[in-house]
């Protein structure tokens, strides 16, 4: 099957944006909390409070992600199954972002919502990208 035109530039945007994911796990997981409650309290007590499953669901959506993003580059079936990894674990994440901790009662909605509802659109694109090239036999 004809490889599509923008493969190239599409997989590498999402490599790009994979890799910032595993940058911002890396950043929060490693973050400063007395640096950070001295200008965003809420978000340094969230992180404090966040339990270890918590952060591992966070990890495996970052680096199912990661290895998805790296597989579609190759043109590896296996990016649809990572992709769909990634996708059921930002899911848990923010569910219990959202479910588990005040962070919508004290930012609103709005504020807390906004860019985790653009990762969950972005996670569904790149499964919903992937699958849809191991179908036309792309992906490999």
């Amino acid at each position: 099957m004809k490889t599509p035109r923008f493969f190239l530039v599409i997989a590498i945007l999402l490599l790009l944006w994979n890799l910032m994911g595993l940058a911002a796990f890396t950043m929060q997981y490693n973050a400063d909390l007395d640096m950070l409650a001295k200008t965003d309290p809420t978000t340094a007590r969230a992180f404090a409070a966040m339990p270890g499953w918590a952060w591992a669901v966070y990890g495996v959506a970052v680096g199912a992600g990661m290895l998805g993003a790296i597989a579609l580059l190759l043109k590896k079936a296996a990016a649809a199954s990572l992709f769909l990894v990634s996708l059921i674990a930002v899911l848990i994440q923010f569910g219990y972002t959202f479910f588990g901790t005040d962070l919508i009662a004290v930012k609103g909605l709005a504020a807390a919502a906004a860019f985790p509802a653009f990762i969950i659109l972005i996670a569904i694109i790149q499964f919903i990208y992937a699958r849809s090239l191991v179908t036309r036999g792309v992906l490999r």
